[in-house]
């Protein structure tokens, strides 16, 4: 105990550590506002990544909201997805009603919305997702450019790596989250594609089917579920997550109902108390195994990647845990284990229902009541249960034949505090004389102030339109083709072609290798292309590169090398791994990091690509043939699949390990797992992306159309006469008719399906 009490006097008592928790419905709300959580994040039925969790309408949001904050809870709604063009109008009307309630902050994952509230709802509080895959000093930087407050760490960093990212964020004031307990994706989040691929249901846009969790033929290493990773639980890292100063602890689970919630909540919330109090950890973690889990590992935090962090059964671990821990061996033994386990489970839904039965949502009974009288003031009293509230004109009252303060009248005018926060129940007249009129003006003044008071006398904001964008056109008239490689032995194709060649930099650098930047050196005419993930050393080589080379152009598929480009006055591009898919993301990376053009996610369709308005000298770029990524990790595909002699994942791994194999689900369908020098291990699918509708469709909106020719996806890609794809792909463009169909020859593994279904 030695170090968690050397913690606990650094401690500053009056730093906050927040207990933040999922809401997946209004029950599961109600658990952890019982159980001690400090926040709840929760997402409507529309705009959030949790499309299979039950999810609020705006009027239960409205009465969360009050019921949370009179139990000093906070309330984070989730708008993590990206936004298409034509969701903008829809997505504007929604935030002119959630700036005039009492959220705490919203959840944000397209760049877009960032943009949209920056500029037009400057007092919503903006969360960066975890969605932003967000895993070095550069990203913080950018996201606190473009108006995050707070943001949630990647869940495979490990605890050095998050002390280190914390004060560069603390820096920056912005706050910290780390996801601390829950499922744990085996991807990096954000740059899932998994389902999108095989089912056509996003991740990006909450609709992940959980393919990591499929059943796969039985593999060499024995396993069925080779993607399954155990559930993530860090409950005696407490200390160490303290230390690094982390402000927001945070429970995974919005699709888990109001028990798990409960339990989940009330260990962690017993446990942060014993640690603040007495610098003890409590011992006993009973309780989080009897809720689903499928067993815990801390690996990602502790940074031992190992192959006990998987475990070959996706389903619910608790009886087994039970059985396991009481030795059971017999039938009866199991037999009495589990119905100890399942009578702990409800004694555990006893005492929950106990605690939430006096908690409601109900809107707010409302009453009104008018007097006045001749030469007086119209008086207006609203009544609820716990208030009053009081207003009264300026202007006196007359008495008229054509009165403006009819019974109907009145009731008419008023009849809109009937919404999501109230209920009228009902108007008094019986101190109001008749046939009184005063100007229409006062009685808005008068309804107004009544909506200032019950809006915690805050003033409304007005609703205001999403406004129009100019759609501006290409400013050069040809298209041009560009191309990746990534192997020097690639470098000859530069004279077969006029394209722009871009380079691509693996993800894992060697510490002072100098083998990039010499390359880019003697070879000015390859442009940098900087990948997804960059971590610790990764990052801060990347970072060498562009300072040593200074290049005059590069594609950053990575906020972070996006932020230090912008610094350096280095032109750049967007990269397809930003998942950009509307206009108002484009405008933040061009307004925000002087952002010269971008790629459009090759996960939308013809028609949302076609809403898309471009900014002003603002290219835009379109992958039409790439392997197709499905997921990458930084855990090892390979402990499960084919075997590995090391015990864990270790620097020499990423950047020597060029193992591949394929794995082939109980359907029948077949993945290809690659891992590259210097990259980290991923699936790709069994087809390659061959996308010649696009240019047909689209050669009057992008500059360019891409082709990657780099050996990744191995498994399933053939190998190909690289001289000849570019003639036909340039063949393509030039509209060649016999182009086509030699592509199709030449890449018999092909689809277009995300072209076609979009998001």
């Amino acid at each position: 105990m030695t170090h968690q009490i050397e913690s606990i006097r650094n401690f500053e008592p009056s730093r906050k550590i927040e207990l933040l928790s999922p809401g997946g419905d209004v029950e599961a709300i109600k658990a952890a506002i019982v159980a001690g959580a400090n926040a709840v994040y929760c997402g409507l039925d529309t705009f959030n990544a949790r499309n299979r969790a039950a999810n609020l309408s705006f009027d239960e949001l409205t009465g969360v909201l009050r019921l949370a904050h009179e139990h000093h809870c906070q309330v984070f709604l989730t708008l993590n997805v990206v936004i298409l063009e034509q969701e903008l109008k829809a997505l504007f009307k929604l935030l002119n009603q959630l700036v005039n309630t009492t959220l705490d902050g919203i959840i944000v994952q397209d760049l877009g919305l960032f943009n949209l509230v920056k500029k037009y709802f400057p007092t919503l509080d903006i969360h960066a997702s975890t969605q932003l895959t967000t895993h070095n000093d550069g990203q913080i930087r950018f996201l606190s450019k473009i108006g995050a407050s707070r943001l949630n760490l990647s869940r495979e960093l490990n605890i050095d790596e998050i002390k280190l990212l914390t004060a560069t964020a603390h820096e920056q004031n912005v706050l910290t989250e780390v996801f601390v307990h829950g499922s744990l994706c085996i991807a990096f989040s954000g740059q899932c594609y998994s389902s999108s691929v095989s089912v056509g249901n996003s991740g990006n846009r909450g609709r992940c089917s959980q393919a990591c969790r499929d059943e796969y033929e039985i593999t060499e290493a024995g396993n069925r579920f080779p993607l399954n990773l155990k559930d993530n639980s860090a409950y005696f890292d407490l200390p160490e997550l303290v230390d690094a100063k982390v402000d927001s602890l945070k429970i995974e689970g919005r699709i888990k109902g109001a028990h798990y919630v409960y339990t989940v909540v009330d260990s962690w919330r017993k446990q942060i108390n014993s640690f603040v109090e007495s610098g003890q950890l409590l011992a006993d973690d009973s309780n989080l195994h009897k809720v689903f889990n499928r067993d815990f590992t801390n690996s990602f935090l502790k940074g031992e990647m190992t192959k006990s962090m998987f475990i070959d059964n996706p389903r619910d671990n608790s009886v087994n845990y039970a059985v396991g821990k009481s030795n059971a061996i017999s039938v009866v033994q199991i037999q009495q284990v589990k119905s100890e386990l399942y009578q702990d489970k409800n004694d555990l839904g006893h005492e929950l229902r106990e605690k939430i039965k006096s908690l409601h949502i109900e809107k707010v009974p409302l009453r009104f009541e008018f007097s006045g009288k001749q030469d007086q003031a119209l008086i207006v009293k609203a009544i609820t249960p716990t208030k009053s509230y009081q207003a009264q004109t300026k202007v006196l009252m007359r008495t008229s034949d054509k009165s403006t303060c009819t019974h109907d009248l009145l009731e008419k005018r008023f009849k809109s505090f009937n919404n999501s926060d109230y209920i009228v129940e009902g108007y008094d007249f019986s101190k109001l004389t008749s046939n009184l009129s005063i100007p229409f003006s006062e009685l808005t003044k008068l309804k107004n102030e009544i909506a200032f008071l019950l809006n915690n006398s805050r003033a409304l904001i007005s609703p205001i339109d999403l406004p129009k964008l100019t759609k501006y056109s290409k400013t050069e008239q040809k298209t041009k083709l560009s191309i990746l490689i990534a192997d020097e032995k690639d470098l000859s194709l530069c004279e077969c072609t006029d394209a722009d060649i871009y380079f691509k930099i693996p993800e894992s650098l060697k510490k002072g290798c100098t083998k990039h930047i010499d390359l880019l050196l003697k070879n000015p005419r390859l442009i940098p292309w900087f990948p997804a993930v960059l971590i610790g050393k990764d990052y801060l080589e990347a970072v060498k590169i562009l300072e040593k080379v200074n290049p005059n152009k590069i594609v950053s598929n990575n906020t972070g090398i996006a932020f230090k480009a912008f610094e350096m006055g280095i032109d750049w591009i967007a990269g397809p791994f930003l998942n950009t898919t509307n206009s108002y993301a484009l405008l933040t990376l061009q307004e925000e990091l002087n952002c010269s053009g971008a790629f459009i996610s090759n996960e939308i369709n013809q028609m949302q690509i076609r809403n898309i308005s471009r900014p002003e000298n603002f290219k835009l770029l379109y992958s039409i043939y790439h392997p197709i990524l499905m997921m990458t990790s930084r855990q090892c595909f390979f402990q499960q699949t084919v075997g590995c002699k090391k015990p864990s994942i270790e620097d020499g791994c990423m950047l020597k390990c060029t193992k591949a194999t394929t794995i082939t689900n109980v359907k029948g369908v077949s993945f290809s797992v690659d891992k590259q020098k210097g990259g980290y291990p991923s699936i790709y699918n069994h087809e390659q992306f061959l996308n010649i509708d696009a240019v047909k469709d689209f050669s009057d909106l992008f500059d360019e159309f891409f082709i990657d020719l780099t050996n990744i996806g191995t498994g399933s890609k053939q190998k190909q006469n690289k001289a000849e794809l570019i003639k036909h792909f340039e063949g393509l463009l030039n509209n060649i008719d016999e182009s086509s169909t030699r592509l199709n020859d030449m890449v018999p593994l092909s689809t277009n399906a995300q072209y076609q279904q979009g998001l």
